[in-house]
């Protein structure tokens, strides 16, 4: 078994909260600016962000929710109008982060310190938009954050997005490394099968809106990453002999994460 080499993180959900208050707001606004009396509730939003993407998630509302809606005058396509629509989203949403304090979740920081410290190399793999990923790094890491990551692969970077593996296979191939030299940080099923699909071990951070998913699977699945003065809750996995997960946690017997 490969000494740990790399994290790999997902962003929403996952570095920071941004699902209920920050995409499903932005969202909201931009119906609202477009002239569309479409509103996400908390609820209704808590279902379509099963869907990976912002694009696909119009669509599939569009599909589910408004079967009526008419077609866009051409020489636009539905799936054209629906890019232009999400480019104003991916706006709004970003200026929202910069409106305010985006902090990140317990951990996370402390994590990707002791990583940085111990020359562990850090990626991100996300289906959100490159400039939304950037804005979520930014406010909740800092302005140099971005450079901490080697490589930072967002949105429409691969053509299947999350459950598909094709972004986790994007990262290895460009860090040129194994799987099962990498762990990655997820917050939903839909991000765990995907890297499993890569042959990736998964520690999974749970949030309001995938805390009752199955992540069968997940070498550990916690409320959050704990702090040493914030110990966090083990829900699947070994107990954590700090309270908190640590890198040495990551770096212990790995060969338990892998199935044969």
């Amino acid at each position: 078994m490969p000494s740990l080499q790399a994290l790999i993180f997902d962003v929403d959900g996952t570095l920071a909260d941004t699902e209920r208050h920050g995409h499903r707001v932005a969202f909201n606004q931009t119906f609202a600016a477009a002239g569309l009396d479409w509103h996400w509730s908390e609820e209704r939003y808590g279902q379509l962000v099963e869907i990976g993407g912002g694009k696909e998630r119009i669509l599939h509302y569009i599909n589910h929710d408004r079967p009526q809606f008419p077609p866009p005058p051409p020489p636009q396509t539905l799936e054209s109008w629906v890019a232009g629509l999400h480019q104003d989203k991916s706006q709004r949403y970003g200026d929202l982060l910069r409106q305010g304090h985006l902090p990140p979740r317990p951990g996370v920081q402390r994590l990707i310190q002791e990583a940085r410290s111990a020359g562990v190399r850090l990626a991100i793999a996300t289906t959100s938009a490159l400039p939304n990923a950037l804005a979520v790094l930014e406010t909740a890491l800092g302005s140099a954050s971005a450079a901490w990551f080697e490589v930072i692969a967002a949105g429409d970077v691969v053509a299947q997005k999350k459950p598909a593996p094709d972004i986790y296979r994007y990262v290895l191939e460009r860090m040129g490394l194994p799987a099962s030299a990498c762990m990655a940080i997820e917050d939903s099923a839909q991000g765990l099968r995907s890297a499993m699909a890569a042959g990736l071990s998964t520690v999974i951070t749970t949030n309001g809106y995938t805390e009752h998913q199955d992540f069968t699977g997940a070498a550990w699945v916690l409320r959050d990453l704990g702090e040493p003065d914030r110990p966090c809750q083990v829900l699947q996995g070994s107990p954590l002999p700090q309270g908190y997960l640590t890198l040495g946690d990551l770096q212990g017997d790995r060969s338990q994460f892998f199935s044969p």
